[in-house]
């Protein structure tokens, strides 16, 4: 989609609007194929298709404070998965604050489920999805993976979620989250402990955590907590700080084939 197709946003600070700008120009010219799992104009998904696909699916979400942001912001990191055999989706979700938790993380669990039935049809094995995301869509990526009772009412296996790479996700709301506002997506009526992937491990999956070495120091030390929370839940977890990088060139490099996101996280969703 043209993102002038979309309805409008909340204007963007200008460092929200500088990294909206540089994730678009690194997308120019990827193609992807547009698909709808809703009828809301961001309640889609755009998938691009390896030309020799090994059936392995990685399915991401952009960030955007849960209240900005397109599906097309993450088309950049495509090619680095296609050219490794995997068919990469890039999904969109509805947007605060005119949708308020839980539409966002239920238009994340519909698009699963969308994938889950008709991934095949472009190479992808509905046994082999990972979920990731960049910030907010880390956020929604850890929920999908951690929670349990989203995946049968939608028919799906409990561990249709095969791993999880969330890039400087949020992890943790209230208490000792170190945020200095409570995000408007959450809404007066959300429980901080079940919409707090550290707090409500029901499940969990292999998570291949990434942050920028120079990242917002709060999610730094939520991607700690989250890495010792899985642990202790059994958990099979690799955490990847980022030297040099902040919050915004951490999400830049899960487009940068020599960048130090690319070969670790594909490596190890090869092992998985």
């Amino acid at each position: 989609m043209r993102i002038e197709d979309y309805p409008p946003q909340e204007p963007l600070s200008e460092i929200g609007q500088a990294f909206a700008d540089e994730v678009l120009s690194r997308g120019e010219g990827i193609s992807a194929v547009d698909v709808r799992y809703g009828d809301d104009p961001y309640q889609s998904i755009a998938i691009q298709a390896p030309a020799v696909p090994d059936g392995t699916v990685l399915a991401m979400m952009h960030g955007g404070g849960w209240t900005s942001g397109y599906k097309e912001h993450l088309n950049f990191a495509g090619p680095c998965a296609t050219t490794r055999g995997v068919v990469y989706a890039s999904i969109g979700y509805r947007l605060a604050p005119q949708h308020l938790f839980p539409a966002g993380f239920e238009d994340s669990a519909d698009a699963i489920a969308w994938l889950y039935r008709n991934v095949a049809e472009t190479g992808g094995d509905p046994g082999r999805i990972f979920v990731g995301g960049h910030s907010a869509g880390g956020h929604y990526a850890a929920l999908l993976a951690v929670r349990t009772g989203w995946q049968a009412p939608r028919g799906l296996p409990a561990d249709v979620i095969r791993g999880c790479l969330p890039i400087s996700g949020v992890f943790r709301f209230g208490e000792g989250s170190g945020l200095n506002a409570r995000p408007r997506f959450l809404g007066p009526e959300s429980n901080d402990r079940a919409t707090s992937p550290v707090l409500d491990i029901g499940a969990a999956p292999p998570f291949f955590i990434a942050h920028g070495g120079e990242d917002f120091p709060h999610l730094m030390t939520q991607a700690e907590e989250m890495e010792g929370a899985l642990r202790r839940a059994g958990g099979d977890v690799t955490r990847l700080p980022m030297p040099g990088r902040n919050h915004f060139s951490a999400c830049y490099a899960a487009g940068e084939e020599d960048g130090p996101w690319v070969g670790p996280a594909f490596d190890w969703i090869a092992a998985h």
